[in-house]
């Protein structure tokens, strides 16, 4: 679904009971994003966002630079240890219930896929008698970025839930040039009808549906 499609939805629902409501469509938007927000962060905690293939989109090329470990939040780790992050800020994404809906950072090529973790977490493998011979690839997300410890690798892929257009950040130069309406909404179409639901309880308010006008004539009358 289109972000065109989304806002038409809800724009037709509100034409149905009162033609003339002056709401703007980056209201409606925002408004379709504030539920579908709370939503996502529901169902993913019953795990049916992950599964959904339709709302992740994928970077596949994000520039890695070196870091030291107080960036990386790892201040107990051995000196030994290297560290890695994401050149720039990533797009901002939807959350979930464990945080940024994102899967799959892998390597460019898809041959080895990293395991999710925290800062705590690997501070505490890390000083495991076993782990010189531990060769899982792990990360974590701080502020927008993603982070990796012992990686040689210049770049990463990964696959998010985005609030933001990544058009611009594709290799596809077709994108650069979609309008706003066209645009994809990353939010599942399962979740719509409660979204619509919302919003126009919401909306309620504003577009103050009139009265029976037959009410009105007798309460004039009486």
């Amino acid at each position: 679904m289109t972000i065109g499609e989304a806002v038409s939805r809800v724009r037709n629902q509100i034409k149905s009971v009162k033609q003339d409501a002056n709401i703007t469509n980056r209201y409606l938007y925002s408004m379709i994003m504030k539920h579908a927000r709370f939503f996502m962060h529901r169902q993913d905690n019953l795990n049916r966002i992950m599964k959904n293939n339709s709302v992740f989109q994928s970077l596949n090329f994000i520039e890695l630079i070196t870091v030291d470990k107080a960036e990386a939040q790892c201040f107990g780790v051995d000196t030994g240890c290297y560290f890695k992050r994401t050149k720039n800020k990533l797009p901002k994404m939807i959350e979930g219930y464990y945080g940024p809906l994102l899967r799959a950072v892998t390597s460019l090529d898809l041959s080895h896929q990293l395991i999710p973790t925290f800062p705590s977490t690997f501070q505490q493998i890390s000083k495991q008698s076993t782990f010189k011979y531990n060769t899982k690839k792990y990360y974590w997300y701080i502020n927008g970025y993603l982070y990796f410890p012992n990686l040689e690798w210049d770049a990463i892929r990964f696959e998010g839930v985005f609030e933001d257009d990544i058009s611009k950040l594709s290799c596809d130069t077709e994108d650069d040039c979609v309008q706003i309406v066209d645009q994809r909404i990353n939010v599942p179409e399962f979740l719509f009808s409660e979204i619509e639901q919302l919003v126009m309880r919401d909306l309620s308010v504003m577009i103050q549906i009139p009265s029976d006008p037959g009410q009105s004539a007798t309460s004039a009358t009486s």
